[in-house]
């Protein structure tokens, strides 16, 4: 059965926009999205994978890499390039019981103990790369992982040195978590290594949730012709993608834009200078899907609680929460002109 068609989704607009401003500009840095069990979060991230266009990738390739610019760390594409053919966008899922060989891979015992041959076998973040690794439950993954995670998401690449192998390859991916936070915190680190991070609640109204079920029906009961009902949507945002990509580089970003982006990080005392390329970014992602052709303040508005909310510092004389406070400071310092 295909996957339920992206633009299907009923509801939680803030998840479905951070997942589109990733697929637009992958440099935004991966979305979290933390909330209720059963509220789409799984389901949109295969949802938006299947939705991208298929990319070109080396014939033999374990690692994806594109013909037109193979990666340097790459240990095949380094002893030459062969045929292209195109493959879908990767969609790894890491899961929590996964081992360190698992993930970042380890020597090919089966060619070890039958051909005498010291080779690699490639883990998941090999298969990850040029697309979106998944952690369902993300602030339950191990500590040893997510230091794993960290280095590989900072560099790009993923160092080998075990069993005897020294060994590099290219690791870049949109690193997409969710999760519920009444199961546990996100360690800081890994927290602030995700460019946007969205809430979703369980809908409250009626109508909604009446429609929630009504399409989930019609696409267990027949999944071929629910998605052709949606084709001619998903084609078109495909194309709103795509263009989107295309313009994302002649996007302007005015000083004025730039200034109130730095007002809005100070008065929310968020640490370094993260938070204001981040916000920069998404906001410039978000213009270019809707087409415009400089970032306006109104698009920071839209951006600013995805961007910023996972960046503040605990507040002890300040009980609200981080989602009521960059909301506060959104209307205090980006008020309309």
């Amino acid at each position: 059965m295909p996957p339920f068609p992206f633009t299907a989704i009923v509801a939680q607009e803030e998840m479905k926009r951070a997942l589109l401003i990733a697929a637009v500009d992958p440099s935004v840095g991966g979305v979290l999205v933390f909330g209720d069990r059963g509220t789409g979060k799984s389901t949109a991230v295969r949802a938006l994978a299947a939705l991208l266009p298929r990319i070109r990738a080396v014939a033999g390739c374990p690692y994806s890499c594109s013909p037109e610019s193979p990666a340097q760390a790459c240990p095949h594409c380094s002893q030459g390039r062969g045929k292209s053919h195109q493959i879908p966008v990767p969609v790894v899922d890491l899961p929590l019981g996964a081992t360190e060989d698992r993930v970042v891979g380890a020597l090919d015992l089966e060619r070890a103990l039958t051909k005498g041959e010291k080779a690699f076998a490639p883990g998941l973040l090999a298969r990850a790369n040029r697309g979106f690794l998944y952690i369902d439950e993300v602030n339950l993954l191990e500590d040893h992982l997510v230091d794993l995670l960290l280095d590989v998401a900072a560099s790009g690449v993923n160092t080998v040195e075990r069993e005897g192998l020294s060994l590099r390859h290219p690791a870049r991916f949109v690193l997409v978590g969710s999760g519920n936070p009444e199961e546990g915190e996100l360690r800081p680190q890994l927290l602030d290594r995700f460019g946007l991070a969205c809430e979703v609640a369980t809908p409250t109204d009626i109508a909604t949730r009446i429609e929630v079920v009504r399409r989930r029906d019609a696409y267990e009961r027949d999944g071929e012709a629910f998605c052709a009902a949606q084709a001619k949507a998903e084609k078109a945002l495909q194309k709103t993608i795509l263009s989107a990509r295309e313009r994302l580089g002649g996007v302007g970003v005015p000083d004025a834009v730039l200034e109130r982006a730095a007002r809005l990080c100070l008065a929310l005392g968020t640490d370094g200078l993260r938070g204001e390329l981040t916000l920069m970014r998404t906001a410039r992602a978000l213009a270019a899907l809707e087409g415009a052709d400089v970032v306006s303040v109104a698009h920071l508005r839209q951006v600013a609680p995805s961007a910023l909310r996972h960046r503040l510092r605990r507040n002890p004389l300040d009980e609200s929460g981080s989602t009521a406070r960059v909301a506060r400071a959104v209307a205090e310092v980006l008020e309309p002109a």
